[in-house]
């Protein structure tokens, strides 16, 4: 593949040449376009169980269910990706997609984990602060506070709009779709934004909050207070959805890492970055499907809602 200077966000002033060639662009794209099919089925699936379902969803299903959304937005916007990966960066479509599509990744990347920060949050309270969270837990705080997430991720998201453009390349005769920003600086300072407020303030919250859950729930068992089964089967979910975010999505912020350390000449350009770049942006991919599964595998509730839904459209 052609690494591509909107990989690393520094648009025109990105320093590091490219490394790989064209000759693994099957490699590239067929993961995306598997993604892309697998994705939307199984999240449109999980999405018409939660919401089609006459029963109401709990605090947790209203978290999961907005992160779904999440994925489907991401399984959206691949397409356009591959398609512009297939271009040789060669930007195939109009300014206002160029504009569009970033803004729609760019808040899905927040939403996806700020709703993770909910459900681990819930999840927390619940299990170490019980008579609190019978207060403050019910679904229309849980809808707020969803509200508020997408409200933030479309804010974090408008540079893109603002500031993505069709610039033409006249060394490669190629119109590439790249942040537009008048210095250097401030390409610095958006990535240091996303590292910051995308993956080192929540992924923090979430990591306490799993260390205290995962203590509580071994505290309890040690004596004797097991807790009951739906809570311990919500918290195994919650867990598990936890883990495959951030085998899914920390080699991603590592990789933005990296390119800011390479940015600041920190860090020399290698071909070792460049793959780093590359795996971690498929495991993004994948955890569009994974997600899905794990509710299939772990989640008992989704299973017999699944039945459930089933039985009411059959009858």
């Amino acid at each position: 593949m052609e690494q591509y200077i909107e990989s690393c966000d520094m648009g025109k002033y990105n320093h590091c040449p490219t490394m790989l060639g064209s000759n693994n662009l099957i490699f590239t794209i067929a993961p995306a376009y598997v993604a892309s099919v697998l994705g939307f089925i199984f999240n449109v699936f999980v999405l018409m169980v939660f919401c089609l379902h006459k029963k109401a969803c709990t605090v947790t299903e209203i978290y999961l269910s907005n992160l779904t959304g999440t994925y489907l937005l991401l399984v959206c916007g691949l397409p356009f990706w591959t398609d512009n990966e297939r271009a040789n960066y060669d930007w195939p479509f109009s300014e206002s997609l160029c504009k569009l599509v970033p803004v729609v990744m760019r808040m899905n990347e927040f939403c996806n984990i700020y709703f993770l920060v909910l459900a681990s949050l819930d999840c927390y309270v619940a299990l170490v602060h019980p008579l609190f969270h019978e207060l403050m837990s019910r679904p229309f705080n849980a809808k707020l506070g969803c509200l508020f997430v997408w409200s933030f991720g479309l804010v974090f998201a408008f540079p893109n709009f603002i500031y993505n453009k069709l610039i033409f390349n006249p060394q490669s005769n190629l119109t590439h779709c790249l942040l537009d920003f008048t210095s250097p600086d401030q390409y610095l300072l958006y990535d240091v934004r996303v590292i910051i407020f995308n993956f080192i303030i929540p992924v923090i919250i979430i990591l306490f909050c799993a260390v205290r859950i995962i203590q509580t729930l071994r505290k309890r068992r040690m004596e004797g207070l097991n807790p009951q089964r739906t809570e311990q089967k919500t918290t195994t979910l919650i867990l598990a959805v936890l883990l495959a975010f951030l085998i899914c999505w920390v080699p991603f912020h590592v990789a933005k890492l990296l390119q800011v350390l390479q940015y600041t000449h920190i860090l020399k350009c290698h071909i070792i970055v460049v793959i780093i770049q590359e795996f971690s942006v498929y495991l993004t991919f994948f955890s569009c499907v994974l997600n899905p599964i794990l509710y299939v595998i772990i989640g008992k509730s989704f299973r017999n809602r699944t039945k459930e839904f089933f039985k009411e459209k059959t009858l």
